[in-house]
């Protein structure tokens, strides 16, 4: 596995990125996840999955019966993941702000990844606030890969200038 030569050691209770494998994995997340738009809770969950895949931080996956749907319009876009398979894009609106293409799912994930068929992720950087717990995340530089940053979690991260060779 490729490290960087600035990788931080993770110190007690904390995660390294350079751990996490590649092929990514989903595993189950008991941590309350709190998504807000435009003064509006848009998602509240202690049901959702996060994907671990080497030098990104979690990206958190939430069921559907968990996000204020109605705020979510489906728009013409596509892309291809080569672990997860096809995506479809949402546009946010709540009152008089939109956040164009800011959430994607997977509605036929391939088969390591079918308990997020058509659970909801978001870019954090697009919304007012993300929450894990009470902790606001920071969002993955790049915006790419639409990775939650948490005290928790040390890199460097992927995304910044210079490091999509990683």
């Amino acid at each position: 596995m490729f490290s960087p030569p600035n990788r931080i050691a993770p110190g007690p209770g904390q995660e390294s990125v350079w751990d996490y494998p590649r092929p990514p994995r989903l595993e189950d997340s008991a941590r309350r996840i709190r998504i807000l738009f435009n003064g509006v809770v848009i998602a509240d969950s202690q049901r959702a999955k996060r994907v671990l895949e080497t030098s990104h931080p979690p990206t958190y996956y939430i069921p559907p019966d968990d996000v204020q749907m109605q705020y979510f319009q489906a728009v013409p876009r596509s892309t291809m993941c080569e672990w997860k398979g096809a995506a479809v894009y949402f546009t946010i609106a709540v009152g008089d702000r939109q956040a164009e293409q800011a959430a994607w799912a997977y509605p036929h994930p391939t088969e390591a990844f079918q308990s997020i068929a058509n659970y909801i992720a978001v870019y954090p950087s697009r919304m007012e606030a993300c929450y894990v717990d009470d902790e606001r995340v920071q969002s993955q530089p790049g915006d790419f890969y639409g990775g939650w940053i948490t005290s928790d979690i040390v890199g460097p991260f992927k995304g910044d200038p210079g490091t999509w060779g990683w």
